[in-house]
């Protein structure tokens, strides 16, 4: 794989760019924002009763994003929640360069049209920092889950860390992207 361009990155450097560039009117190249990287998040809270699971979380993150995931542990005890400090609680992951345009192309043409009832992902999930976080809430939509191997249907989570300085700027960058927003009014 030697010289391979993920294609969602050649359209970024060949038509997204320019577009964003006279868009917001950057005189330098260097200004126009960028996807840095996808975090993916998975917590699991029943790792605390049944080891198995954190052990399931860790085989569906890496099957999804083709990485292998750092297990996440409990900061502090929650009596509650029947939780002790450095319990397993999560599985997580950093997705960048290659890996990540490549996840990122799979997510919008293959998982997102797998959702139920999906009529885009709404717009108002920025952080006013220029990035975006979306609650997948059924693993099963990425195609390289098998569903008859899977014990229980649970959700992830998704970061998409940009360089722009603003919302409307990484708004801009992740529609060019191709990413299916749909704006929620208040009714």
């Amino acid at each position: 794989m030697d010289g391979y361009v993920p294609r969602l990155k050649t359209r970024y450097n060949d038509e997204i760019v320019p577009e964003l560039m006279k868009q917001f009117e950057y005189s330098n190249i260097m200004q126009v924002p960028r996807l840095l990287k996808i975090s993916v998040n998975k917590g699991v809270g029943e790792a605390a009763t049944n080891k198995k699971v954190i052990d399931d979380a860790v085989a569906e993150i890496r099957t999804i994003t083709g990485q292998h995931p750092v297990v996440r542990k409990a900061r502090k005890a929650v009596s509650n929640f029947k939780l002790r400090q450095g319990m397993p609680v999560g599985t997580s992951v950093t997705l960048r360069g290659e890996t990540m345009y490549e996840f990122m192309d799979r997510l919008i043409t293959l998982a997102l049209p797998r959702v139920r009832d999906f009529r885009g992902i709404p717009d108002r999930s920025f952080d006013g920092r220029g990035n975006y976080s979306l609650g997948i809430k059924e693993q099963i939509v990425f195609p390289e889950i098998n569903v008859d191997v899977v014990g229980q249907i649970s959700g992830l989570d998704l970061t998409f860390v940009t360089s722009a300085g603003t919302d409307e700027e990484a708004l801009a960058l992740l529609k060019a992207l191709g990413m299916p927003f749909v704006r929620r009014d208040d009714a």
